[in-house]
């Protein structure tokens, strides 16, 4: 993408030429890497967030944190997003929807089907995290018992 744009840059300014096409590639390279990445970040928990108090919880309130984040937030904007823009996505895979300008790239249908694709991504990404959750949870929850002696394996022989 760095290296396209300063193509672009060179190009126009250098020979004074320029390609629509090339400019669209750029844009459609920072859409394609963002919105499939953010399911990755996720992943990793290297996406923004407000760390008031989370780096101060525990792993267990962290967990706790995430798991209600997800459920009550993430994934039910994802659906509405998935929702509202089904129809919009559709209609441009039904016209093979091309580019505006002339000599731009002819696939608009195949970039705006990641405002599907993404949402689906980071709820199977969240419902992943939220497994994870529920089991740190669950794994505070159960109980230690400190009475038990560990058993000694020598049957009291020295």
């Amino acid at each position: 993408m760095v290296i396209l744009m300063t193509l672009v840059v060179t190009l126009r300014y250098g020979f004074n030429l320029g390609w629509i096409a090339l400019q669209e590639c750029i844009i459609y390279l920072h859409a394609v890497t963002l919105m499939l990445g953010m399911s990755y970040v996720l992943k990793h928990d290297k996406h923004v967030r407000v760390d008031i108090f989370y780096n101060r919880f525990t792993p267990q309130k962290q967990a706790v944190v995430n798991l209600v984040g997800h459920l009550l937030l993430l994934i039910p904007t994802c659906l509405f997003i998935i929702y509202i823009s089904f129809d919009y996505v559709a209609q441009s895979w039904q016209f093979m929807e091309g580019s505006q300008e002339a000599g731009g790239v002819p696939f608009v249908y195949l970039l705006k089907t990641l405002i599907i694709a993404m949402p689906i991504l980071l709820v199977t990404q969240a419902i992943s995290d939220s497994v994870v959750s529920v089991k740190k949870i669950r794994a505070n929850e159960q109980p230690q018992d400190v009475n038990k002696q560990p058993q000694n394996i020598n049957n009291g022989a020295n």
